[in-house]
């Protein structure tokens, strides 16, 4: 799988939105959630309103463990502790704006042209096979 569809394999859709959470996030800037998360409340101005992020709720993490991703396992701290937020396109976008690293700003870029994907995909389905 080459770093487009990975990227391309970490959007959801939750509430009528493309997003990419906070832990599939984390993971790809090579930082630990709480980390990201940290980052994100010292700036949270920059994501004001729910078309840059929002927390989900204890049902939306249960509906996606059920149907896009893997049943949350067993065992201590391998579960999801804190509800995670979910990053619009925009949100994302935003994140190269906290997260500053070179590594940070290199991940930013794929994950951009992984959202173009998609929206290219969603109003041309044809062409994109």
């Amino acid at each position: 799988m080459d770093n487009l569809q990975l990227i391309q394999s970490k959007i959801y859709e939750i509430r009528g939105q493309k997003v990419m959470l906070d832990f599939d996030l984390a993971e790809m800037y090579c930082v630990e959630t709480k980390r990201l998360k940290e980052a994100v409340r010292r700036n949270i101005d920059r994501f004001e309103g729910d078309d840059f992020m929002f927390e989900l709720t204890k049902k939306e993490i249960t509906e996606l463990s059920r149907t896009q991703f893997a049943t949350l396992n067993k065992g201590r701290g391998s579960n999801i502790k804190y509800l995670p937020f979910a990053f619009t396109e925009l949100g994302v976008a935003m994140l190269s704006s906290v997260l500053n690293s070179k590594p940070a700003i290199e991940i930013n870029r794929g994950i951009m042209r992984a959202f173009v994907a998609v929206r290219q995909m969603l109003s041309n389905p044809i062409e994109s096979r």
